[in-house]
């Protein structure tokens, strides 16, 4: 995958395509349904597939204190969208200028005069220029007058059991935040949810209960609520299966929030190491336990359910790896 960060640096191969323009955040199965759409117009145009997002997201510079956490860092956005067939990203600098040309300047100098795109293809929520005044008919007027095709792809719904829930980006952050519900967040994205963070030293004591823990640092991106998770934590281009605690740990009356994943059957000191970290499912609530024995019993029972799980997740992964030869799979 292409990322491509600076308009002037797009070469000449990488225009004349199909584009759509969006941020993507988490790349939901609403995004993958867009994006076949895409590739298929890219074919069809005989050109490249493309997608124009932004870095920052334009509310960080806008309304910096209502921009959302990120669901994915932009490699992570790269990766998961050239699984789909993307053939390049473009992670187009957000700053004043750009925020301040009208709808019709966005159109003519990035999508005519920078990409020479041949045909888009948007969601019917799309909106452009300066304070958001295009919308998707108005893109239709400026694509026919440019004589470029638009393709409009309605969003996708999930049954989830109690009705039909659209999926969208801002629903997904409401899962992860209210009752840490990776599970059915896992049903609405492209792939299990992810987060990156560095190990670091903590106090220890997960080592003196036989548990040891990878403390993360410098996670970019959301934190799903609580909880202790079932995940798979991949360390050095390795996956183990994942026991991980997101919150204090009022046993010991520690009341400071910290993020601590124990790697089943991972012994090796890991410091300062990078860790990915995939959440399957959610296992409990994080709560206080009348003594240590007691607290060691239910991590032990945590860590074997998160083993199971994790245990399934990669099986599955390895078993599409293996039939599907040079391809990535899309989980």
């Amino acid at each position: 995958m292409q990322i491509v960060r600076h308009l002037a640096e797009l070469p000449e191969s990488l225009r004349g395509g199909a584009l759509t323009i969006g941020n993507f955040d988490g790349v939901h199965r609403g995004h993958a349904e867009l994006i076949a759409r895409l590739v298929d117009k890219a074919k069809e145009v005989g050109g490249p597939a493309l997608v124009l997002t932004f870095d920052p997201h334009p509310v960080r510079l806008l309304r910096p204190a209502e921009c959302p956490p990120p669901l994915t860092w932009t490699e992570r956005k790269a990766e998961l969208l050239a699984d789909l067939g993307v053939d390049c990203v473009i992670a187009y600098p957000t700053d004043k200028a750009l925020l301040c040309l009208s709808a019709e300047e966005f159109f003519r100098r990035i999508v005519v005069e920078a990409i020479g795109a041949k045909a888009m293809i948007e969601g019917p929520n799309f909106y452009f220029g300066h304070n958001r005044e295009g919308d998707v008919q108005l893109l239709a007027d400026l694509a026919a007058g440019a004589g470029m095709s638009l393709d409009v792809v309605q969003p996708v719904a999930l049954d989830t059991g109690g009705g039909a829930e659209w999926i969208s980006s801002s629903r997904i952050r409401r899962l992860l935040l209210t009752g840490g519900k990776v599970g059915l967040a896992r049903r609405m994205l492209t792939s299990p949810y992810k987060l990156r963070g560095m190990i670091t030293h903590g106090a220890g004591r997960g080592a003196e209960l036989g548990f040891p823990t990878a403390n993360l640092e410098g996670i970019d991106t959301l934190l799903p609520a609580p909880g202790v998770y079932a995940a798979a934590g991949w360390v050095m281009g390795r996956a183990w299966p994942a026991a991980v605690n997101i919150g204090s740990n009022p046993t010991f009356g520690e009341t400071h929030p910290k993020v601590e994943a124990h790697l089943v059957g991972l012994h090796e000191p890991l410091y300062g190491k990078l860790i990915e970290v995939d959440f399957l499912e959610r296992l409990r609530d994080v709560r206080p336990f009348p003594s240590a024995g007691a607290l060691v019993a239910q991590i032990r029972q945590d860590a074997a359910s998160a083993k199971n799980i994790a245990d399934a997740y990669l099986d599955t992964i390895g078993a599409l790896q293996a039939g599907a030869g040079d391809n990535k799979p899309q989980d």
